[in-house]
């Protein structure tokens, strides 16, 4: 089987899945567009996929091949598409669905790293022509019950599946109002993952739809706080986390006690669609501070930001990771980092 995740963030989330019971991931990879994880899954575990928030699609494989055994189409639709792996993956999709009957509808997705042998449209011809040989009863759509997926997940290596998903497994069921720029539900659940057990309060200062506030509710975090300092955005953020207390304020200046949260979690505002007041490193270096004075001893801060200057990191926190990412087109970097215990040596 394999997942896909947004670019950037397969080794956080190969971590995460190698702890699950019965999950041994086998290869990562990234295909132009989407992180791919590649795993063995045993049986009577599948289940246990369908509750994780942090995969943005999940797949039954059907085959993989190389391009150095014949770098064309026909021949890798060929050999990706056999009547073995297509029973075997099928199963697994009724399973999940419902039953196979009549005539079935499906269509073709490909991805491919390069397109000096051919596009990746070829390959996508040539695999629908291979399953319409196969499978003759079936008819070509657009939607379609069965999407088939092929992608060049590194450099020569290629994988198929069937997408067991829909858009509600990375949606999480959509919001109730949505925002321009709004964080994607799975980042969101893999940075509240990172806060750490659930236990005292969850806090993000600027929280925008109030993505990451649903997350840490459905987490299983009971004292969940929010606030942003554009009352249209703490309208939304109510009405889709209606369970997390949410108020107005200015970041840099925290309606709380200090080390009164656990952890803090959120999407700093970048990029194009939000500015702040004044030079972006006096606005970081002071809504550092005032998250920090509100965490206590040993919580964290996990951080969405570009680029967050040294000079700007309180010296009570130590960075434990920064990790590049991609959303909405712009690159960004997942930042954890610790508050450090009384007595504790600086990082």
């Amino acid at each position: 089987m394999f997942v896909t995740v947004v670019p950037g963030m397969a080794g956080l989330i190969s971590r995460m899945m190698d702890r699950i019971p019965g999950v041994q991931v086998t290869d990562v990879g990234f295909d132009g567009r989407s992180d791919l994880i590649l795993f063995e899954v045993d049986r009577g575990y599948r289940e246990a996929l369908w509750s994780l928030r942090t995969i943005e699609d999940l797949f039954v494989e059907v085959g993989r091949t190389i391009r150095s055994s014949g770098d064309k189409p026909h021949s890798i639709a060929r050999r990706i598409w056999r009547p073995e792996g297509v029973e075997k993956a099928l199963s697994v999709w009724a399973a999940d669905h419902r039953p196979l009957a009549g005539r079935m509808t499906y269509r073709v997705i490909a991805r491919v790293l390069q397109e000096s042998s051919f596009l990746r449209t070829d390959l996508r011809k040539a695999l629908t022509q291979s399953i319409s040989a196969e499978k003759p009863k079936w008819r070509f759509s657009d939607p379609a019950q069965i999407e088939v997926w092929v992608s060049e997940y590194q450099a020569g290596r290629l994988v198929a599946g069937l997408r067991l998903s829909d858009a509600s497994m990375r949606q999480h069921d959509g919001r109730e109002v949505e925002r321009s720029g709004a964080l994607r539900p799975t980042v969101a659940a893999a940075m509240v993952s990172l806060a750490g057990e659930p236990s005292g309060i969850l806090l993000d200062p600027c929280c925008g739809s109030g993505t990451i506030l649903s997350e840490a509710v459905a987490a299983g975090w009971d004292d969940v706080r929010g606030g942003d300092i554009d009352p249209w955005a703490v309208e939304i953020a109510r009405r889709n986390a209606s369970a997390a207390s949410v108020k107005q304020w200015d970041v840099r200046q925290l309606e709380l006690p200090d080390s009164a949260v656990s952890a803090v979690v959120s999407n700093l505002p970048f990029g194009r669609q939000f500015n702040v007041q004044g030079p972006m490193s006096a606005w970081l270096s002071e809504g550092l501070g005032e998250m920090v004075r509100v965490t206590r001893p040993g919580g964290c801060l996990v951080l969405l930001a570009p680029e967050i200057p040294r000079g700007a990191i309180p010296a009570q926190l130590r960075i434990r990771s920064k990790d590049p990412l991609r959303l909405l087109g712009t690159s960004t970097r997942l930042w954890v980092l610790d508050k450090i215990r009384d007595g504790s040596p600086p990082g």
